[in-house]
């Protein structure tokens, strides 16, 4: 609806047929408002007007692209995606062939306007690798062709010298597969001389600006523009351009097309070589025989030039100042003055430049094209340059506005042609437009005998002296009547003064209005000539691209036959697009400048206006509006105004064409007004067009207010059932929540009650039954079950099973408290059993002896106390087994119970000690003997076997004393921490006639205990032992009382015996 709406407002029309009234005036103020609005589009029918904005809009988003496929070309706003779209989907269903034509003058926006379409197409086409490529390679031809054929004007900054066509061709499913370019009359003038204010073309200032120093230095190139001859010795760089950014962009774009690196390079080279010819500076001499002859100034620029293209600078010095003449046999070489050397130099760098420009084309067609035998559609996108009138118009001038007439023509017969062939279509009779036919223009123009290109031709191939002023008088006297053509000659003929027309100039009538040109140049242009000797000065040249652009050169092919004008080539190759225009479905877009400033936003009515009335705009309204200003298919039509009448609205049930039969007829409108075609609906005024949108839009109102109404309903009624049920559901929920607090109140109640019956009967039938046996049956269950309670949770909580563990859980009751002590002790035992019965018989004799040293010297002697700190079964850990052993907690030793501590079995010394004993051995040690008499110490060698005690000699290893078991009556040990013993032996013994032995031991406590042990396990019997500070011994010579004192005086590890007489010795301690 926004786009209709739009395209029917009366202040803005978005389509100018709809325009009423049609004057100047009102389309003039249409598109300012237009534009004002920032719509730069607008139709006439199905042409496009575009107003260059000159700033970027928010209108080309893939949004909007999106938005614009596939779309009704009237049911969205004017855009130039609607024109792209309607000649895709024309090309790809009804297997039509497209072109778009895209007109205007410099600076409207063609060259922007093709990239968009180009772009659109591009988008809206499927997706795959090779059409991505393919598509890419198309978009990517704009930047290379815009670096060499565009350039900056005064209207201009990136305006197109040459123009284009494009044919793109698509397969059966409308997927790209390649295309062709054609173009048309490049500007190669820029390249020798342009205005101040203006540049030349963009790939000069690109090279300079974007190339590497290496290569510039390869191209023997500086990057100071002024210092180049055709650039005017000046810089000139753009606002907003970056010329080094887009020269990088062109070189991307070589590549994705298809150039090689080599390709790039001859190019560039070719290039330079165009750039340094403009600074071949010519001096002036005269020969003998009074001629002037020219010479190179400078020969350093020429040297260079020659390097790059490999050319001897001889060859190109001879072509530029002198001249082969062939007459006949005869060949004559005539030097050059230095205007016409300067003129070889300038025709050579142009023709380089536009031979190169066409070997570009024809190299990027070579990439692009289509391989031949696929069926393909076409669709043809046309930029070229638009209608110049400028303060001195000339030769390319006229040329330009001659294909801008032609492209009026096509433009006018085509849109008749489509509005008589919509007319025929719809069986509706034709009406005869008047307009005006620029036919009579192009015939002045293009008339093989007597058109103006044809005289042009003729004075150019005319022998003898020829110049503009014979041209001129020629073309007077032929035109001298028509009303087309004036001169200042013709002028005066008809007494008529125009002081603005000059002698040199005459002025042509165009749709778009009079045109002055000046002929001077006219000749040399359209002869366009070049030496030969230039010619076969580049064929000489060892570059191939170079050599390549100058075929004629090869003296092997040497024709006298003068190459065809520059005004004959341009009229077969309009001739060649007009016939290849007329045989595609047109599309048109015309492009409007609105300021002269290039300012953003900007609208010059003036200037606007000018531009109208030579675009022919105000005729092709007309055209289009032939009989009936609007057309449209029943459907639409329908579907959009059927709220007018009661009979179609809201539904039609018969057919589209009965339907607005029906609709149109209730409204009342004049019979003349309208008209009914097969498929479209015809209205002939706007204004008619306006009262039934009119009427629409009160209807809207009208609906819309019905609508809101019954929206306003609906929504109260929903909101109101949704209340009721809302309320509903509460009250559902509130009722069943009092119930339930009801019914849990009463079935408290019930308990209570229950609970107070049940009590009163226990207790009737207590006292009646179990009153006199009810304490102790209560007593004993309680009893009982508190019991079990107990057992059952100390059976869950029962501790590890780790004998160090010694925790147990306490008594609930203090009551169990003497049954849970017991269980403790139990069950301690019974970890000590089960640890036992893991034991080896190794680990458990060790433990054993340990036990025993634990009874026989625990809190009575400090040495057993003083090694009871450490843990572990060896060295330290057998406090927990001694435990384990004697179901109680008895420390143990630290020091480990080892045995056998001389080695035995490693000293071949010892062994022979071994078998005196003649029994198993339990232990063997070095232990100190004190003497009897002196008190003083000696080493001895103790073995204890299982019946003997020995002590030997350790230097002899003989056996010193051997002792019975049983001559052994007791031991005496103090209680301090020394290694002191009196080992008393029986009266009867043979060894104890020399009386009891004193010895000190390192390992007191495992001698002890050993022999503690071999006695009980030999005799029977216990070793007496006696742990005291006083004692009394037996020697030879009677008894001795021998008294241990603990002193510091005494060694740490040997105690010192002192004799205090014959019967007392003083041991001392430490």
């Amino acid at each position: 609806m926004e786009a209709t709406t739009s395209l029917l407002d009366a202040d803005a029309v978005g389509d100018l047929v709809l325009l009423d009234p049609l004057t100047e005036e009102s389309l003039l103020h249409t598109l300012q408002e237009r534009f004002r609005r920032s719509d730069i589009y607008t139709y006439i029918g199905n042409v496009v007007i575009s107003v260059n904005p000159y700033q970027s809009l928010p209108i080309y988003t893939p949004e909007k692209v999106q938005e614009y496929r596939n779309c009704n070309f009237f049911a969205v706003k004017p855009h130039i995606y609607a024109i792209a779209d309607d000649a895709y989907r024309s090309l790809r269903d009804r297997d039509r062939d497209q072109c778009i034509l895209i007109t205007g003058e410099s600076g409207a926006g063609k060259t922007e306007a093709s990239k968009l379409v180009m772009s659109y197409v591009a988008a809206v086409c499927s997706k795959g690798e090779e059409v991505d490529r393919v598509k890419e390679q198309l978009l990517q031809s704009n930047p290379v062709l815009e670096a060499f054929g565009n350039a900056k004007t005064v209207r201009n900054d990136n305006s197109s010298r040459f123009g284009k066509y494009m044919d793109v061709e698509f397969d059966f499913k409308g997927e790209p597969l390649g295309g062709v370019i054609s173009n048309y009359l490049l500007e190669k003038s820029r390249v020798i001389r342009h205005v101040k204010g203006e540049r030349n073309f963009h790939i000069f200032y690109q090279l300079l600006a974007g190339g590497s120093a290496q290569l510039l230095q390869q191209l023997k190139l500086c990057q100071d523009c002024r210092h180049y001859g055709y650039l005017n010795w000046e810089s000139s760089g753009l606002p907003g351009v970056d010329d080094a950014a887009n020269f990088h962009a062109m070189q991307d774009a070589m590549r994705v097309i298809g150039f090689s690196p080599a390709e790039v390079t001859a190019l560039l080279e070719v290039t330079a070589v165009v750039l340094k010819l403009g600074n071949v500076q010519l001096s002036s001499s005269y020969q003998a025989s009074g001629m002037e002859a020219s010479s190179i100034a400078e020969p350093q620029e020429l040297q260079e030039i020659c390097e790059l293209i490999g050319l001897d600078p001889g060859i190109l010095e001879r072509a530029l100042c002198s001249r082969t003449v062939k007459a006949r046999d005869e060949t004559v070489l005539t030097t050059l003055s230095v205007p016409q050397g300067y003129y070889g130099r300038d025709a050579l760098a142009k023709n380089i430049y536009s031979r190169l420009f066409d070997w570009l084309v024809n190299r990027i067609n070579t990439s692009i094209q289509v391989k031949p035998g696929k069926q393909r559609k076409v669709m043809g996108v046309l930029d070229i340059y638009g209608f110049e009138i400028f303060q001195d118009n000339g030769f390319e001038q006229f040329i330009i506005n001659y294909c801008n007439e032609k492209l009026q023509q096509i433009f006018i017969l085509m849109t008749l042609k489509e509005e008589q062939e919509e007319y025929i279509r719809e069986g509706i009779q034709w009406t005869p437009v008047e307009f005006f036919d620029n036919s009579i223009i192009c015939n002045l123009i293009e008339n093989s005998k007597c058109g103006i290109l044809a005289m042009l031709d003729e004075e150019c191939l005319r022998p003898g002296v020829v110049n503009e002023d014979t041209f001129l008088t020629k073309l007077n006297q032929l035109f001298a009547t028509h009303k087309h053509y004036e001169s200042r000659e013709t002028q005066n003929a008809r007494h008529v003064m125009d002081a603005s027309l000059p002698l040199q100039c005459f002025r042509i009538h165009h749709y778009a209005g009079k045109v002055t040109y000046n002929v001077t140049g006219f000749i040399e242009r359209n002869n366009d000539l070049l030496f030969r000797d230039l010619s076969q000065a580049m064929w000489a040249a060892r570059h191939t691209l170079l050599r390549s652009l100058f075929p004629e050169g090869d003296p092997q092919k040497v024709s006298l036959k003068l190459p065809p004008t520059a005004g004959f080539q341009f009229k077969a190759s309009v001739a060649t697009l007009m016939k290849n225009l007329y045989s595609k479905n047109p599309n048109y877009i015309r492009c409007i400048k609105p300021n002269e400033t290039k300012t953003a936003m900007v609208f010059t009515p003036e200037l606007v206006l000018a531009q109208i009335r030579y675009l022919g705009l105000m005729e092709n309204v007309r055209v289009r509006r032939a009989g009936y200003a609007f057309r449209q298919l029943y459907g639409p039509f329908l579907e959009r105004y059927k709220m007018l009448s009661p009979r179609t609205w809201p539904r039609w049930a018969g057919s589209d064409r009965e339907g607005a039969e029906v609709l149109l007829a209730e409204l009342a409108f004049p019979p003349e007004e309208l008209a009914f075609g097969h498929t479209k609906i015809f209205i002939r005024s706007p204004r008619t067009l306006f009262d039934l949108e009119g009427s629409r839009q009160e209807r809207v109102v009208q609906l819309a207010t019905l609508i809101q109404k019954m929206f306003r309903g609906w929504r109260c009624r929903t909101q109101y059932q949704l209340m009721r049920k809302s309320q509903i559901i509460i009250s559902a929920w509130f009722r069943g929540h009092v119930q339930k607090n009801k019914y849990k109140q009463m079935k408290r109640s019930a308990l209570v009650i229950q609970a107070y019956a049940r009590g009163w009967k226990v207790r009737r039938a207590y006292r009646r039954y179990f009153r006199s046996a009810a304490s102790t049956c209560l007593a004993n269950f309680i009893y009982r079950r508190l019991v079990q309670k107990f057992l059952m949770g100390l059976r869950r909580n029962l501790p590890p099973l780790a004998v160090l563990d010694r925790t147990w859980p306490p008594a609930p009751y203090k009551f169990l408290a003497e049954a849970n002590q017991e269980l403790r002790s139990i069950f301690y035992r019974w970890k000590c059993k089960k640890y036992r019965e893991q034991l080896t018989p190794q680990r458990r004799t060790l433990l054993q002896a340990k036990l025993c040293a634990s009874e026989l010297f625990k809190d009575k002697k400090k040495l057993y106390s003083k090694r009871c700190r450490g843990r572990g079964l060896v060295g330290g850990g057998g406090g927990v087994h001694g435990a384990v052993l004697a179901d109680g907690p008895i420390p143990s030793l630290q020091q480990p119970f080892q045995g056998e501590y001389l080695g035995l079995t490693q000293n071949p010394k010892y062994q022979k000690l071994h078998a005196v004993a003649k029994d198993k051995l339990v232990m063997a040690d070095t232990v100190r003997k004190v003497n009897r008499a002196s008190g003083k110490t000696v080493p001895r060698l103790l073995l204890l076997t299982t019946e003997h005690l020995v002590l030997a000699d350790p230097k002899a290893a003989q056996p010193k004393t051997v002792l019975s078991l049983a001559d052994i009556r007791s031991v005496s040990v103090t209680r301090f921490s020394d290694g002191f013993l009196a080992l008393h032996l029986k009266e009867t013994s043979t060894v104890g006639s020399k009386g009891d032995f004193l010895l000190v031991s390192n390992h007191l406590i495992e001698l002890v205990t050993r022999l503690h042990q071999t006695l009980l396990d030999t005799t029977a019997q216990a070793l007496s032992l006696h742990i005291a500070d006083q004692f009394s011994t037996r020697f030879q010579k009677g008894d001795v009382a021998v008294t241990v004192v603990e002193s510091a005086k005494a060694g740490s590890d040997v105690p010192v015996c002192k004799k205090r007489g014959s019967h007392k010795m003083e041991v001392l301690v430490h």
